[in-house]
């Protein structure tokens, strides 16, 4: 059975912005969150989550990854983004995302303007995006 997956962007924003308001960020103080939605019509929040060891900090798009991976889902259909300004995923989150679905289409929010929405898509944000060869 194919089933079609109708992207509702307005719940997979607020969804977003709700995980916001989990991120723990207390040394950069720049809280972000992640909605992604599965093919399966499941969406999988995520937040920042930073450790005083810089490095060992993980973004909200990750976090919402690995959320759906082990709930056993690695194909996605969107990604909403809320924070503060607006601002696109880091480097290390588009290639991440790019494992698993390289045209991943992505509403980014400003959390602070809600109404302000730009949408992209990751293989706008990362073209060229780094693949083995088969």
């Amino acid at each position: 059975m194919n089933m079609t997956i109708v992207i509702d962007r307005n719940a997979l924003i607020a969804a977003a912005l709700a995980a916001r308001e989990r991120s723990y960020s207390p040394y950069s103080k720049f809280a972000v969150g992640a909605a992604l939605l599965t093919s399966k019509g499941e969406v999988f929040t995520g937040c920042n989550v930073e450790n005083c060891s810089y490095g060992l900090t993980i973004c909200a798009e990750r976090t919402a990854a690995c959320t759906a991976v082990a709930a056993g889902r690695r194909e996605f259909t969107a990604l909403a983004l809320a924070l503060s300004g607006g601002g696109t995923p880091c480097g290390a989150c588009r290639q991440f995302l790019a494992e698993f679905s390289p045209n991943l289409p992505i509403y980014i929010v400003d959390a602070d303007a809600p109404g302000k929405i730009m949408e992209t898509s990751l293989d706008v944000l990362l073209p060229g995006r780094f693949e083995l060869p088969t």
